[in-house]
Protein backbone atom coordinates (compact mmCIF):
# COMPACT_ATOMS: atom_id res chain seq x y z
CA UNK A 1 0.00 0.00 0.00
CA UNK A 2 1.47 3.34 -1.03
CA UNK A 3 2.40 5.84 1.67
CA UNK A 4 0.51 9.09 1.85
CA UNK A 5 2.36 12.14 0.48
CA UNK A 6 4.64 10.21 -1.91
CA UNK A 7 6.08 12.37 -4.81
CA UNK A 8 7.35 9.50 -6.92
CA UNK A 9 10.57 7.53 -6.81
CA UNK A 10 13.05 10.38 -6.21
CA UNK A 11 11.21 12.34 -3.64
CA UNK A 12 12.96 15.57 -5.01
CA UNK A 13 11.37 18.77 -6.18
CA UNK A 14 11.97 19.69 -9.86
CA UNK A 15 14.68 22.38 -10.30
CA UNK A 16 13.14 25.76 -11.03
CA UNK A 17 13.53 26.96 -14.61
CA UNK A 18 15.49 30.05 -13.60
CA UNK A 19 18.10 27.89 -11.86
CA UNK A 20 18.39 25.63 -14.89
CA UNK A 21 18.82 28.72 -17.08
CA UNK A 22 21.56 30.05 -14.80
CA UNK A 23 23.39 26.73 -14.92
CA UNK A 24 23.19 26.64 -18.70
CA UNK A 25 24.39 30.24 -19.01
CA UNK A 26 27.17 29.59 -16.50
CA UNK A 27 28.29 26.53 -18.42
CA UNK A 28 28.28 28.47 -21.69
CA UNK A 29 30.23 31.39 -20.16
CA UNK A 30 32.70 28.99 -18.57
CA UNK A 31 33.16 27.14 -21.82
CA UNK A 32 33.55 30.39 -23.74
CA UNK A 33 36.16 31.59 -21.21
CA UNK A 34 38.05 28.33 -21.62
CA UNK A 35 38.01 28.72 -25.41
CA UNK A 36 39.17 32.34 -25.20
CA UNK A 37 41.86 31.38 -22.70
CA UNK A 38 43.07 28.56 -24.90
CA UNK A 39 43.04 30.85 -27.96
CA UNK A 40 45.02 33.54 -26.14
CA UNK A 41 47.51 30.96 -24.85
CA UNK A 42 47.95 29.66 -28.39
CA UNK A 43 48.41 33.17 -29.79
CA UNK A 44 50.78 34.18 -26.98
CA UNK A 45 52.90 31.04 -27.30
CA UNK A 46 53.03 31.30 -31.08
CA UNK A 47 53.88 35.01 -31.09
CA UNK A 48 57.51 34.52 -30.08
CA UNK A 49 59.91 34.09 -32.99
CA UNK A 50 63.49 32.87 -32.76
CA UNK A 51 65.99 31.72 -35.38
CA UNK A 52 68.82 31.40 -32.85
CA UNK A 53 70.77 28.24 -33.58
CA UNK A 54 68.59 27.42 -36.59
CA UNK A 55 70.45 29.31 -39.35
CA UNK A 56 73.04 27.43 -41.42
CA UNK A 57 74.67 30.54 -42.97
CA UNK A 58 75.04 28.89 -46.34
CA UNK A 59 74.95 31.99 -48.56
CA UNK A 60 77.76 34.48 -49.16
CA UNK A 61 76.60 37.98 -48.29
CA UNK A 62 75.69 40.07 -51.33
CA UNK A 63 77.19 43.57 -51.23
CA UNK A 64 75.20 46.23 -53.10
CA UNK A 65 77.36 47.62 -55.91
CA UNK A 66 78.53 51.22 -55.83
CA UNK A 67 76.35 53.18 -58.23
CA UNK A 68 78.03 54.42 -61.38
CA UNK A 69 78.04 58.19 -61.84
CA UNK A 70 79.23 60.81 -64.27
CA UNK A 71 80.62 64.25 -63.48
CA UNK A 72 79.44 67.16 -65.61
CA UNK A 73 81.56 70.14 -66.62
CA UNK A 74 80.33 72.19 -63.64
CA UNK A 75 81.32 69.39 -61.26
CA UNK A 76 77.81 67.99 -60.71
CA UNK A 77 77.87 64.26 -59.95
CA UNK A 78 74.98 62.54 -61.72
CA UNK A 79 73.42 59.20 -60.77
CA UNK A 80 70.72 57.21 -62.55
CA UNK A 81 68.11 55.23 -60.61
CA UNK A 82 65.46 53.12 -62.27
CA UNK A 83 62.55 51.90 -60.15
CA UNK A 84 61.53 48.56 -61.61
CA UNK A 85 59.61 45.37 -61.01
CA UNK A 86 61.30 42.00 -61.33
CA UNK A 87 61.86 38.60 -59.80
CA UNK A 88 64.48 37.61 -57.23
CA UNK A 89 65.71 34.13 -56.33
CA UNK A 90 66.23 34.44 -52.59
CA UNK A 91 66.26 30.64 -52.67
CA UNK A 92 67.75 29.06 -55.82
CA UNK A 93 65.04 28.00 -58.23
CA UNK A 94 62.25 29.95 -56.48
CA UNK A 95 61.37 33.24 -58.13
CA UNK A 96 59.80 35.88 -55.90
CA UNK A 97 58.09 38.98 -57.39
CA UNK A 98 59.99 42.02 -56.10
CA UNK A 99 60.77 45.67 -56.79
CA UNK A 100 64.18 47.32 -56.86
CA UNK A 101 66.37 50.14 -58.12
CA UNK A 102 68.50 49.25 -61.15
CA UNK A 103 67.79 45.58 -60.41
CA UNK A 104 65.14 43.26 -59.03
CA UNK A 105 65.68 43.95 -55.30
CA UNK A 106 67.15 46.83 -53.26
CA UNK A 107 69.41 49.30 -55.03
CA UNK A 108 73.03 50.32 -55.58
CA UNK A 109 74.94 52.33 -53.00
CA UNK A 110 75.21 55.99 -53.99
CA UNK A 111 78.35 57.75 -52.78
CA UNK A 112 79.25 61.44 -52.80
CA UNK A 113 81.43 63.87 -50.83
CA UNK A 114 80.65 66.94 -48.79
CA UNK A 115 80.74 70.00 -51.02
CA UNK A 116 79.73 68.15 -54.18
CA UNK A 117 76.63 69.00 -56.13
CA UNK A 118 74.64 65.87 -56.99
CA UNK A 119 71.76 65.12 -59.31
CA UNK A 120 69.82 61.84 -59.26
CA UNK A 121 67.82 61.05 -62.38
CA UNK A 122 64.94 58.85 -61.21
CA UNK A 123 62.86 56.88 -63.71
CA UNK A 124 59.74 55.10 -62.50
CA UNK A 125 58.93 51.99 -64.56
CA UNK A 126 56.71 50.51 -61.84
CA UNK A 127 53.00 49.94 -62.47
CA UNK A 128 52.13 52.63 -59.89
CA UNK A 129 53.39 55.98 -58.66
CA UNK A 130 55.99 56.21 -55.92
CA UNK A 131 58.68 58.51 -54.54
CA UNK A 132 62.34 58.42 -53.55
CA UNK A 133 63.10 60.04 -50.19
CA UNK A 134 66.72 60.74 -49.22
CA UNK A 135 66.51 59.72 -45.57
CA UNK A 136 68.86 61.76 -43.37
CA UNK A 137 69.87 64.15 -46.14
CA UNK A 138 69.98 67.91 -45.61
CA UNK A 139 68.50 69.36 -48.81
CA UNK A 140 65.78 71.70 -50.14
CA UNK A 141 62.22 70.59 -49.40
CA UNK A 142 61.35 70.29 -53.09
CA UNK A 143 64.15 67.74 -53.51
CA UNK A 144 63.32 65.72 -50.37
CA UNK A 145 61.25 63.02 -52.07
CA UNK A 146 58.37 63.10 -49.63
CA UNK A 147 54.74 62.50 -50.58
CA UNK A 148 54.57 65.87 -52.36
CA UNK A 149 57.20 64.76 -54.88
CA UNK A 150 55.38 61.77 -56.37
CA UNK A 151 56.86 60.22 -59.52
CA UNK A 152 54.02 58.74 -61.58
CA UNK A 153 54.21 55.39 -63.32
CA UNK A 154 56.20 56.02 -66.49
CA UNK A 155 57.38 59.37 -65.13
CA UNK A 156 60.75 60.77 -64.14
CA UNK A 157 62.24 63.18 -61.63
CA UNK A 158 65.72 64.71 -61.33
CA UNK A 159 66.33 66.35 -57.93
CA UNK A 160 69.65 68.07 -57.38
CA UNK A 161 71.31 69.63 -54.36
CA UNK A 162 74.68 70.42 -52.81
CA UNK A 163 75.91 67.99 -50.18
CA UNK A 164 76.39 70.08 -47.06
CA UNK A 165 76.76 67.70 -44.13
CA UNK A 166 79.40 65.43 -42.59
CA UNK A 167 80.40 61.93 -43.63
CA UNK A 168 77.56 59.56 -42.77
CA UNK A 169 75.53 56.49 -43.67
CA UNK A 170 72.20 57.63 -45.12
CA UNK A 171 69.66 55.72 -47.18
CA UNK A 172 66.92 56.17 -49.76
CA UNK A 173 63.47 54.64 -49.93
CA UNK A 174 59.91 55.40 -51.15
CA UNK A 175 57.61 57.75 -49.26
CA UNK A 176 54.14 57.60 -50.91
CA UNK A 177 51.45 58.60 -48.45
CA UNK A 178 49.53 55.51 -47.35
CA UNK A 179 51.69 52.98 -49.23
CA UNK A 180 55.22 53.33 -47.84
CA UNK A 181 55.20 50.03 -45.95
CA UNK A 182 54.43 47.82 -48.96
CA UNK A 183 56.79 49.72 -51.30
CA UNK A 184 59.70 49.28 -48.90
CA UNK A 185 58.81 45.64 -48.23
CA UNK A 186 58.83 44.88 -51.94
CA UNK A 187 62.49 45.91 -52.06
CA UNK A 188 62.80 49.63 -52.74
CA UNK A 189 65.70 50.72 -50.54
CA UNK A 190 69.40 51.51 -50.83
CA UNK A 191 72.30 53.25 -49.09
CA UNK A 192 73.62 56.76 -49.76
CA UNK A 193 77.10 57.20 -48.25
CA UNK A 194 78.67 60.60 -47.70
CA UNK A 195 82.40 61.27 -47.28
CA UNK A 196 84.35 64.28 -46.04
CA UNK A 197 87.97 65.27 -45.47
CA UNK A 198 87.74 65.03 -41.68
CA UNK A 199 86.55 61.42 -41.79
CA UNK A 200 89.06 60.51 -44.51
CA UNK A 201 91.94 61.65 -42.26
CA UNK A 202 91.00 59.16 -39.53
CA UNK A 203 92.42 55.60 -39.44
CA UNK A 204 89.08 53.84 -39.95
CA UNK A 205 88.27 50.76 -42.05
CA UNK A 206 87.13 52.24 -45.36
CA UNK A 207 87.45 49.77 -48.25
CA UNK A 208 83.85 49.30 -49.35
CA UNK A 209 82.71 45.69 -49.30
CA UNK A 210 86.00 44.46 -47.80
CA UNK A 211 86.54 45.91 -44.32
CA UNK A 212 83.69 48.45 -44.62
CA UNK A 213 80.53 46.40 -45.15
CA UNK A 214 76.93 47.57 -45.61
CA UNK A 215 74.47 45.59 -43.49
CA UNK A 216 70.87 46.29 -44.57
CA UNK A 217 68.71 44.23 -42.20
CA UNK A 218 65.10 43.34 -43.03
CA UNK A 219 62.66 40.85 -41.55
CA UNK A 220 60.57 38.85 -44.02
CA UNK A 221 58.00 36.09 -44.20
CA UNK A 222 57.45 34.01 -47.32
CA UNK A 223 54.05 32.78 -48.47
CA UNK A 224 55.21 30.13 -50.88
CA UNK A 225 57.34 32.00 -53.42
CA UNK A 226 55.83 35.38 -52.58
CA UNK A 227 56.73 37.86 -49.86
CA UNK A 228 53.98 37.98 -47.25
CA UNK A 229 52.87 41.53 -46.42
CA UNK A 230 50.11 40.60 -43.95
CA UNK A 231 49.86 41.65 -40.32
CA UNK A 232 49.21 38.87 -37.85
CA UNK A 233 46.48 39.14 -35.23
CA UNK A 234 47.19 41.67 -32.44
CA UNK A 235 50.38 42.96 -34.13
CA UNK A 236 49.55 46.66 -33.81
CA UNK A 237 53.15 47.69 -34.49
CA UNK A 238 52.81 46.52 -38.10
CA UNK A 239 54.45 43.75 -40.08
CA UNK A 240 56.77 41.41 -38.17
CA UNK A 241 58.56 38.74 -40.19
CA UNK A 242 59.65 35.30 -39.05
CA UNK A 243 63.24 35.51 -40.35
CA UNK A 244 65.81 38.11 -41.34
CA UNK A 245 67.97 38.74 -44.35
CA UNK A 246 70.88 41.10 -45.00
CA UNK A 247 71.36 42.97 -48.29
CA UNK A 248 68.67 40.71 -49.72
CA UNK A 249 70.62 37.56 -48.72
CA UNK A 250 69.00 34.82 -46.65
CA UNK A 251 71.21 32.96 -44.15
CA UNK A 252 74.26 35.14 -44.95
CA UNK A 253 77.91 34.90 -44.04
CA UNK A 254 80.64 37.46 -44.73
CA UNK A 255 84.31 36.53 -45.02
CA UNK A 256 86.56 38.91 -43.09
CA UNK A 257 90.20 39.35 -44.13
CA UNK A 258 91.17 42.24 -41.83
CA UNK A 259 91.62 42.46 -38.07
CA UNK A 260 89.00 45.21 -37.84
CA UNK A 261 85.77 45.24 -39.83
CA UNK A 262 83.36 48.15 -40.01
CA UNK A 263 79.66 47.26 -40.27
CA UNK A 264 77.27 49.97 -41.46
CA UNK A 265 74.03 48.80 -39.86
CA UNK A 266 70.69 49.93 -41.28
CA UNK A 267 67.37 48.81 -39.83
CA UNK A 268 65.38 48.71 -43.07
CA UNK A 269 62.55 46.71 -41.51
CA UNK A 270 59.15 48.34 -41.42
CA UNK A 271 58.25 47.78 -37.75
CA UNK A 272 60.79 45.56 -35.97
CA UNK A 273 63.25 46.94 -33.40
CA UNK A 274 66.59 45.10 -33.26
CA UNK A 275 68.98 44.81 -30.33
CA UNK A 276 72.25 43.91 -32.03
CA UNK A 277 75.07 42.05 -30.33
CA UNK A 278 77.11 38.90 -30.94
CA UNK A 279 76.47 35.32 -29.96
CA UNK A 280 79.70 35.16 -27.94
CA UNK A 281 78.97 38.40 -26.07
CA UNK A 282 82.03 40.16 -27.48
CA UNK A 283 82.46 43.90 -27.14
CA UNK A 284 82.44 46.05 -30.26
CA UNK A 285 82.82 49.79 -30.73
CA UNK A 286 80.21 52.10 -32.15
CA UNK A 287 81.76 54.92 -34.15
CA UNK A 288 78.75 56.59 -35.78
CA UNK A 289 75.01 57.09 -35.50
CA UNK A 290 72.41 58.18 -38.08
CA UNK A 291 74.05 61.37 -39.27
CA UNK A 292 77.76 60.80 -38.78
CA UNK A 293 80.64 60.00 -36.47
CA UNK A 294 80.47 60.16 -32.70
CA UNK A 295 82.93 62.29 -30.77
CA UNK A 296 84.72 59.11 -29.65
CA UNK A 297 84.32 55.35 -30.15
CA UNK A 298 81.91 53.79 -27.68
CA UNK A 299 82.55 50.24 -26.42
CA UNK A 300 79.43 48.12 -25.88
CA UNK A 301 77.97 44.67 -26.43
CA UNK A 302 74.41 45.78 -27.31
CA UNK A 303 73.04 48.32 -29.78
CA UNK A 304 69.35 49.01 -30.32
CA UNK A 305 68.07 50.27 -33.68
CA UNK A 306 64.43 51.00 -34.50
CA UNK A 307 63.18 51.23 -38.11
CA UNK A 308 65.10 53.81 -40.12
CA UNK A 309 67.98 54.18 -37.64
CA UNK A 310 71.60 53.54 -38.62
CA UNK A 311 74.84 52.94 -36.74
CA UNK A 312 78.41 52.11 -37.68
CA UNK A 313 80.27 49.61 -35.52
CA UNK A 314 83.80 48.20 -35.63
CA UNK A 315 84.41 44.57 -34.68
CA UNK A 316 87.81 42.98 -33.95
CA UNK A 317 88.34 39.49 -35.39
CA UNK A 318 90.89 36.79 -34.68
CA UNK A 319 92.29 34.54 -37.46
CA UNK A 320 90.00 31.63 -38.29
CA UNK A 321 87.24 32.46 -35.81
CA UNK A 322 83.51 32.76 -36.45
CA UNK A 323 80.95 34.90 -34.70
CA UNK A 324 77.28 35.60 -35.31
CA UNK A 325 75.63 39.01 -35.39
CA UNK A 326 72.50 38.41 -33.34
CA UNK A 327 69.41 40.41 -32.48
CA UNK A 328 68.57 39.82 -28.83
CA UNK A 329 65.18 40.31 -27.11
CA UNK A 330 64.24 43.93 -26.63
CA UNK A 331 64.81 45.55 -23.22
CA UNK A 332 62.82 48.77 -23.46
CA UNK A 333 60.39 48.58 -20.56
CA UNK A 334 57.51 47.39 -22.73
CA UNK A 335 54.44 46.02 -21.00
CA UNK A 336 53.50 42.33 -21.06
CA UNK A 337 51.33 42.74 -24.17
CA UNK A 338 53.71 44.75 -26.35
CA UNK A 339 56.77 42.79 -25.29
CA UNK A 340 55.26 39.63 -26.79
CA UNK A 341 52.99 40.90 -29.60
CA UNK A 342 55.27 43.81 -30.57
CA UNK A 343 58.22 41.51 -31.23
CA UNK A 344 60.08 42.32 -28.01
CA UNK A 345 60.65 38.66 -27.12
CA UNK A 346 61.96 37.73 -30.57
CA UNK A 347 65.59 36.91 -31.37
CA UNK A 348 67.42 36.30 -34.64
CA UNK A 349 70.76 35.02 -35.87
CA UNK A 350 71.28 37.72 -38.49
CA UNK A 351 74.69 37.13 -40.12
CA UNK A 352 77.87 35.16 -39.54
CA UNK A 353 81.34 36.70 -39.76
CA UNK A 354 84.04 34.24 -40.85
CA UNK A 355 87.63 35.31 -40.32
CA UNK A 356 90.19 34.12 -42.82
CA UNK A 357 93.11 31.96 -41.50
CA UNK A 358 95.37 35.00 -41.72
CA UNK A 359 94.23 38.61 -41.35
CA UNK A 360 95.66 41.87 -42.61
CA UNK A 361 96.72 44.13 -39.72
CA UNK A 362 94.41 47.09 -39.03
CA UNK A 363 95.28 50.42 -37.49
CA UNK A 364 93.97 50.98 -33.99
CA UNK A 365 90.88 53.15 -33.73
CA UNK A 366 91.64 56.70 -32.62
CA UNK A 367 90.58 57.79 -29.15
CA UNK A 368 88.73 60.77 -30.58
CA UNK A 369 86.75 61.07 -33.82
CA UNK A 370 85.07 64.40 -34.57
CA UNK A 371 83.92 67.37 -32.52
CA UNK A 372 80.15 67.74 -32.36
CA UNK A 373 78.51 70.71 -34.06
CA UNK A 374 74.99 69.76 -33.01
CA UNK A 375 72.84 72.39 -31.28
CA UNK A 376 72.83 72.08 -27.50
CA UNK A 377 69.39 73.51 -26.84
CA UNK A 378 70.89 76.63 -25.26
CA UNK A 379 70.11 78.76 -28.32
CA UNK A 380 66.66 77.33 -29.03
CA UNK A 381 64.20 80.12 -29.82
CA UNK A 382 61.12 77.93 -29.47
CA UNK A 383 59.94 74.71 -27.87
CA UNK A 384 57.32 72.41 -29.38
CA UNK A 385 55.51 69.38 -27.98
CA UNK A 386 54.55 66.26 -29.95
CA UNK A 387 52.20 63.67 -28.50
CA UNK A 388 52.76 60.39 -30.33
CA UNK A 389 49.64 58.30 -30.82
CA UNK A 390 48.51 55.82 -33.44
CA UNK A 391 45.46 58.06 -33.91
CA UNK A 392 47.71 60.92 -35.00
CA UNK A 393 50.45 63.25 -33.77
CA UNK A 394 49.07 65.87 -31.40
CA UNK A 395 45.64 64.41 -32.03
CA UNK A 396 45.72 65.01 -35.80
CA UNK A 397 46.07 62.57 -38.64
CA UNK A 398 48.22 63.52 -41.62
CA UNK A 399 46.58 65.97 -44.03
CA UNK A 400 48.54 66.67 -47.22
CA UNK A 401 46.96 70.13 -47.49
CA UNK A 402 47.77 71.24 -43.93
CA UNK A 403 51.05 72.65 -42.60
CA UNK A 404 51.21 71.66 -38.93
CA UNK A 405 54.27 73.63 -37.87
CA UNK A 406 56.10 76.66 -39.27
CA UNK A 407 59.76 77.16 -38.37
CA UNK A 408 62.07 80.07 -39.10
CA UNK A 409 65.17 79.54 -41.20
CA UNK A 410 68.42 79.97 -39.29
CA UNK A 411 66.95 79.25 -35.86
CA UNK A 412 67.27 76.35 -33.42
CA UNK A 413 64.37 74.70 -31.60
CA UNK A 414 63.77 72.11 -28.89
CA UNK A 415 61.10 69.49 -29.52
CA UNK A 416 59.64 67.28 -26.79
CA UNK A 417 58.35 63.87 -27.87
CA UNK A 418 55.96 62.01 -25.57
CA UNK A 419 54.55 58.51 -26.05
CA UNK A 420 51.70 57.38 -23.76
CA UNK A 421 50.05 55.32 -26.48
CA UNK A 422 50.61 51.88 -24.97
CA UNK A 423 52.69 50.76 -27.95
CA UNK A 424 56.19 51.51 -29.33
CA UNK A 425 56.76 54.42 -31.70
CA UNK A 426 59.76 56.25 -33.07
CA UNK A 427 60.16 59.72 -34.56
CA UNK A 428 61.91 60.82 -37.74
CA UNK A 429 62.43 64.44 -38.81
CA UNK A 430 63.25 65.20 -42.44
CA UNK A 431 66.11 67.53 -43.47
CA UNK A 432 67.85 67.88 -40.09
CA UNK A 433 70.16 65.99 -37.78
CA UNK A 434 69.30 66.57 -34.13
CA UNK A 435 70.93 66.18 -30.73
CA UNK A 436 69.09 64.07 -28.15
CA UNK A 437 69.12 66.26 -25.04
CA UNK A 438 67.64 63.77 -22.60
CA UNK A 439 65.56 60.61 -22.31
CA UNK A 440 63.05 60.62 -19.46
CA UNK A 441 64.95 63.51 -17.93
CA UNK A 442 68.33 61.73 -17.91
CA UNK A 443 71.31 62.20 -20.21
CA UNK A 444 71.12 59.91 -23.24
CA UNK A 445 73.39 56.84 -23.36
CA UNK A 446 76.58 57.20 -25.46
CA UNK A 447 74.95 55.39 -28.41
CA UNK A 448 72.45 58.26 -28.72
CA UNK A 449 74.84 61.20 -28.36
CA UNK A 450 75.76 61.51 -32.02
CA UNK A 451 73.83 63.17 -34.86
CA UNK A 452 70.38 61.62 -35.18
CA UNK A 453 67.40 61.93 -37.49
CA UNK A 454 65.34 59.06 -36.01
CA UNK A 455 64.84 58.12 -32.35
CA UNK A 456 63.01 55.26 -30.63
CA UNK A 457 60.31 56.39 -28.17
CA UNK A 458 58.81 53.45 -26.22
CA UNK A 459 55.46 53.90 -24.50
CA UNK A 460 55.82 55.83 -21.27
CA UNK A 461 58.88 57.72 -22.55
CA UNK A 462 59.70 61.37 -23.08
CA UNK A 463 62.58 62.41 -25.36
CA UNK A 464 63.80 65.97 -25.93
CA UNK A 465 65.70 66.82 -29.12
CA UNK A 466 67.39 70.01 -30.36
CA UNK A 467 67.87 70.92 -34.01
CA UNK A 468 68.75 73.86 -36.23
CA UNK A 469 66.94 74.74 -39.45
CA UNK A 470 69.65 76.26 -41.61
CA UNK A 471 68.53 75.15 -45.07
CA UNK A 472 66.78 77.24 -47.70
CA UNK A 473 63.31 78.57 -46.90
CA UNK A 474 60.39 77.26 -48.95
CA UNK A 475 56.96 78.31 -47.67
CA UNK A 476 55.24 76.35 -50.44
CA UNK A 477 56.81 72.92 -49.84
CA UNK A 478 56.81 71.15 -46.47
CA UNK A 479 59.05 68.55 -44.90
CA UNK A 480 57.68 65.62 -42.90
CA UNK A 481 57.99 64.41 -39.33
CA UNK A 482 56.51 61.02 -38.51
CA UNK A 483 56.70 57.66 -36.84
CA UNK A 484 59.00 55.45 -38.92
CA UNK A 485 57.11 52.29 -38.04
CA UNK A 486 55.74 52.39 -41.55
CA UNK A 487 52.29 50.97 -40.80
CA UNK A 488 51.81 53.80 -38.31
CA UNK A 489 53.05 56.34 -40.84
CA UNK A 490 50.71 55.00 -43.52
CA UNK A 491 47.75 55.24 -41.13
CA UNK A 492 48.35 58.95 -40.64
CA UNK A 493 50.94 59.23 -37.85
CA UNK A 494 52.73 62.03 -39.68
CA UNK A 495 52.78 65.82 -39.83
CA UNK A 496 54.29 68.58 -41.96
CA UNK A 497 56.49 71.56 -41.22
CA UNK A 498 57.56 74.40 -43.49
CA UNK A 499 60.76 76.44 -43.22
CA UNK A 500 60.20 80.15 -43.87
CA UNK A 501 62.30 83.29 -43.84
CA UNK A 502 62.04 85.43 -40.70
CA UNK A 503 58.53 86.88 -40.52
CA UNK A 504 57.29 84.87 -43.46
CA UNK A 505 54.14 82.72 -43.46
CA UNK A 506 53.76 79.17 -44.71
CA UNK A 507 51.53 78.62 -47.72
CA UNK A 508 49.22 75.67 -48.24
CA UNK A 509 51.26 72.87 -49.82
CA UNK A 510 51.00 72.35 -53.53
CA UNK A 511 49.16 69.08 -54.29
CA UNK A 512 51.23 66.32 -55.89
CA UNK A 513 50.88 66.08 -59.69
CA UNK A 514 48.11 63.95 -61.10
CA UNK A 515 49.05 60.37 -61.92
CA UNK A 516 50.30 60.06 -65.48
CA UNK A 517 52.08 63.41 -65.62
CA UNK A 518 55.86 63.68 -65.89
CA UNK A 519 58.21 65.53 -63.60
CA UNK A 520 61.61 66.71 -64.79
Amino acid sequence: MAKMGSRGNSGKRPMPRWKRALLIVGSLVGGFALVIGALFTWLYTGAEVSTVGAVDFRNALAVPPLAASTVEADGTRVFDLRMQAGETEFTPGTKTPTWGFNGSYLGPTLRAAKGEKVRVKVANTLPEESTVHWHGMHLPAAMDGGPHQMVPAGGSWAPEWKVDQPASTLWYHPHPHGATETHVQRGLAGLFLLDDAESAALPLPRTYGIDDIPVIVQDVTFDGAKLDHGHELMRNVGFLGDRTMVNGTLDPYATVRDELVRLRLLNASTARVYTFGFDDGRTFRQIASDGGLLEAPYATDRLRLSPGERAEIVVRMQPGERTVLRSHPLDAGLDFWNQRFGGGDDSFDVMQLRAAPTLRPSAELPGALVASTLPTGQDSVRSRFFELKMSGINGRKMDMSRVDETVTRGTAETWTLRNDDGMPHNFHVHDVQFRILDVNGAAPPPSLRGPKDTVFVPSGSTVRIAMRFDGPADPDTPYMYHCHLLYHEDKGMMGQFAVVDPGGPAAAPNPPPASGSHRH
